[in-house]
């Protein structure tokens, strides 16, 4: 496969900018050659991207960002051409997101008492079918003219020292991983050292989600910190972890642009060979 390799970006069935077409169209516009679609939780955009991308040259890898909880930290699982419809991830998924649901809008009911917004503005910021999110409340309060653009909101209002922030339901990695490899899919922790090398998960917890089927490790990322990902690329090599870079991409909800990070052919190739729940879309739809 020729052209850059992005496997992390996001689209608008999630809390990116773009549609799944119109993100399809960025990517071809840059030359890229391959991107993962990896919304949260969701896999509503892969017809959309698929059938973008049909005759571009472009290949899309399905894919997801797993929402997952580690003690009190949020833990991010990308995962990589699985089954859709496997019965047991579509019932977690749906889970996941109907707990991100009731979270959002217990988050509004209580931002509504200080400042002009309502549950209504939120969904105004939403497409349909979208996985509705704290970046969409983030972009009603920008709509509302209370904070500059979403990165100000997430730095401001709705940092959690404010008060306004809350949980939602997640599975521990461990079910994750589990999930995604019953499913035929490829897991990778998605920016695992975003707070430094102190915060990278424990060895011993990462040695338990290697032997579920843990597949790699997200390391070229703009969140990571420098130590962080000098002790990953550490624990990539103990564990014989494949190594990934991404952009996570947002359209315009995040400063991150496309290919700013990339995969090696060589990687992505052998996430293709382990992944048996589905394919890359190399032109359209499989049939």
């Amino acid at each position: 496969m020729s052209g850059a390799i992005d496997l992390h970006t996001h689209s608008s069935v999630s809390d990116g900018t773009e549609t799944p077409a119109q993100l399809v169209r960025a990517a071809v516009s840059e030359g890229i050659g391959t991107i993962a679609l990896t919304d949260h939780d969701s896999t509503a955009g892969w017809r959309e991207a698929a059938t973008a991308a049909s005759g571009t040259g472009l290949t899309v890898v399905p894919g997801m960002e797993l929402s997952t909880r580690y003690s009190w930290k949020s833990v991010h699982l990308l995962a990589y051409l699985f089954d859709p419809m496997n019965a047991a991830l579509v019932a977690e998924t749906a889970r996941i997101r109907s707990a991100r649901l009731t979270r959002a809008e217990s988050i509004v009911g209580r931002l509504s008492v200080d400042y002009d917004l309502t549950w209504d503005d939120v969904l105004a910021q939403t497409t349909a079918g979208a996985t509705v999110g704290r970046p969409h409340i983030a972009d009603a309060l920008v709509a509302k003219g209370h904070v500059p653009n979403r990165s100000a909101a997430f730095e401001s209002i709705l940092h959690p020292r404010t008060g306004y922030f809350e949980p939602h339901y997640a599975p521990d990695p461990l079910q994750g991983v589990r999930l995604v490899r019953a499913a035929g899919g490829v897991p990778v922790l998605a920016h695992p050292a975003t707070r430094g090398r102190d915060s990278v998960i424990p060895e011993d917890k990462l040695a338990e989600l290697v032997e579920a089927g843990l597949f790699g490790l997200e390391i070229e990322h703009r969140e990571n910190t420098s130590s962080g990902k000098a002790r990953l690329y550490e624990l990539a090599t103990k564990f014989g972890l494949i190594v990934t870079g991404s952009s996570d991409y947002h359209g315009q909800g995040k400063p991150n642009r496309l290919a700013e990070n990339t995969t090696s052919g060589d990687v992505l190739e052998s996430i293709i060979a382990e992944g048996t729940g589905s394919a890359p879309f190399t032109d359209g739809l499989p049939r």
